[in-house]
């Protein structure tokens, strides 16, 4: 499954990868329309984009969610009625909305902010190297 991994410690919060988002997405330099977003909390740079988990295909109403053929969650905006439960549900707060848009909008995995991020703090990964990361993130941790 193809997803926008993170290495926050790497993160200097330039902005770079919210404004090509928001400009490719919208055609637009406005972070606040960026699938992706950064944040500082206590101190360190948080990255907040979507894992792919597929919670809010379960949670839409009318099925506009789905998985394309590269696993990765899709808006259907022709059948969206901009309830926003998605927006609600996401258990990573990934999904967008902005008031400009009737339907909700997410991270694709395109690729994009990748290739601009100064620090390689996102890149391309799948399921299985998230799994991987995830656990070295947890030895490291535990070794403390």
């Amino acid at each position: 499954m193809k997803l926008l991994e993170k290495n926050e410690a790497k993160c200097i919060a330039c902005g770079r990868c919210e404004e090509i988002c928001a400009n490719a997405y919208f055609k637009q330099e406005n972070r606040e329309k960026s699938c992706i977003q950064i944040s500082e909390k206590q101190g360190e740079n948080k990255i907040n984009v979507c894992n792919q988990c597929g919670v809010c295909i379960d949670i839409c109403p009318v099925e506009a969610l789905y998985r394309d053929k590269n696993d990765v969650v899709r808006v259907k905006k022709d059948i969206c009625v901009g309830c926003f439960m998605c927006v609600g549900f996401c258990p990573e707060e990934a999904m967008r909305q902005h008031d400009d848009y009737i339907e909700p909008f997410k991270c694709i995995a395109c690729g994009l902010c990748v290739r601009e991020c100064p620090t390689e703090a996102i890149f391309i990964g799948n399921r299985e190297t998230a799994a991987v990361l995830e656990t070295i993130a947890e030895t490291a941790v535990v070794e403390e």
